[in-house]
């Protein structure tokens, strides 16, 4: 009897109608490719539906995952989308502008692409002892129900913990979701049988608030994660004139409100000489101050443009035509956007905190408060000639690979795969 895997796909239907994933977004899609495509398994892909699992159509659902891949990756041949084309021309135009704000490909209907996961439903198969269920995307775990239904069925939970962020750090997260992500932790502590988390950080994290609980560990595997394949090969080519890029939700841990204050000194001090900023993400949880500084401040106008959804196609290009990628949080679980410019030999200036030390510690390291650090940094940049710039130093990027071999000799799961799963997840 083969082995029965339950995949949580919760997260991928409510996030199916986006043009463009979040970091978490990626984990669920690269499992969710990982698993189709595994040999010596039957999977199961399941949803929770008001703390209750119901199972979803395993042909239905291979076909959403390879569609979402096209959507979110989109092609390296394709042309450029006129987002990214408006987005180019205001980083390269000679004379200041207005600032783009908001700029945003069409999405696809959100709406539907969750109600054909709905209708897509059948009724879950009778729960084995050994069955094992996969949860990367934090969903069912504001309730102890799922998660005690299938212990007591003998299934074993694996479950993907990205961060402790709402604990450690609840000013920056939206009110009561420090007493949310407690109830998550603890559940997750008390019923999953293994414990995946990103990065030896989260993992230090973990077992501190594990230990404040009085709440026994079970086993954890820290498995950095995987880029995809864009983001691989290096290919640095610094465009004129000089830009910058922030990927990442506008959101008050990532300290872009300390960003633009410094841009705007920048602006006072290097006048037409500044260069432009381009923020790659959607407007979060407390960005007022980011969106006052984009939308009212003069010294601004024309020189930090807002985008949000770009397909990781343009992405790449706009990461790989920048001076530095800029990432300059106060606290992160893992910090994709850092790991993916340093994998294609983008110069990345990161904020000095123990996630950054630990995965990109070859990286220009400011403490996120240093802000004269961050302008001497930003301003020599600008000012060093194309000709003697130098790529980032060399640096040896996680993989999906590599990533799933660990999980699954941690689970006990069979390697091999269908299509040669043991690859980079293609665009």
């Amino acid at each position: 009897m083969t082995q029965r895997v339950l995949f949580d796909a919760t997260r991928l239907l409510h996030r199916g109608g986006r043009r463009a994933p979040t970091g978490v977004d990626r984990v669920c899609l690269a499992y969710a490719e990982w698993l189709v495509s595994l040999s010596g398994i039957t999977l199961t892909p399941v949803r929770i539906v008001r703390d209750q699992l119901g199972a979803l159509d395993p042909r239905w659902f291979a076909q959403t995952v390879a569609q979402l891949r096209a959507r979110w990756s989109g092609s390296a041949d394709e042309a450029p989308a006129e987002a990214e084309i408006r987005l180019v021309q205001a980083l390269g135009a000679t004379q200041r502008g207005r600032s783009l704000i908001g700029l945003d490909p069409a999405a696809p209907d959100h709406g539907r692409q969750v109600l054909q996961g709905l209708l897509r439903g059948r009724p879950l198969p009778r729960l084995r002892r050994g069955d094992l269920y996969v949860n990367v995307g934090h969903t069912g775990l504001n309730s102890a129900r799922v998660l005690s239904e299938l212990t007591a069925a003998g299934v074993a939970p694996l479950i993907l913990i990205h961060d402790l962020i709402p604990i450690t750090h609840p000013e920056f997260c939206r009110p009561g979701e420090a007493t949310r992500h407690r109830t998550r932790m603890r559940v997750a502590l008390r019923h999953a049988d293994r414990i995946v988390v990103n990065s030896a950080h989260t993992g230090e994290q973990l077992s501190a608030f594990a230990a404040r609980e009085d709440i026994a560990t079970p086993p954890v595997l820290a498995a950095p994660l995987g880029l995809e394949s864009r983001f691989l090969t290096p290919g640095w080519t610094p465009a004129e004139p000089p830009y910058f890029v922030h990927v990442g939700t506008l959101e008050a841990r990532k300290n872009l409100a300390f960003l633009l204050t410094l841009w705007r000194r920048l602006e006072e001090r290097m006048g037409p000489a500044t260069p432009r900023l381009v923020l790659i993400g959607r407007q979060g949880w407390e960005n007022e101050a980011v969106m006052d500084h984009l939308e009212r401040s003069p010294n601004l106008q024309g020189l930090v443009h807002q985008a949000a959804d770009l397909p990781d196609a343009a992405l790449a290009r706009l990461m790989r035509g920048a001076r530095a990628v800029l990432a300059p949080s106060s606290e992160e679980g893992f910090d994709l956007p850092a790991v993916e410019a340093m994998a294609m030999g983008v110069p990345l200036i990161a904020s000095d905190i123990p996630v950054h030390r630990e995965l990109v510690a070859g990286a220009q390291l400011i403490d996120p408060l240093d802000g004269l650090g961050w302008m001497a940094a930003i301003a020599q940049a600008t000012a060093t000639p194309v000709a003697t710039l130098a790529p980032g130093p060399s640096f040896k990027a996680p993989t999906w690979p590599a990533h799933f071999e660990q999980v699954a000799a941690f689970a006990n799961l069979p390697l091999a795969g269908k299509q040669d799963v043991l690859r980079s997840v293609r665009p």
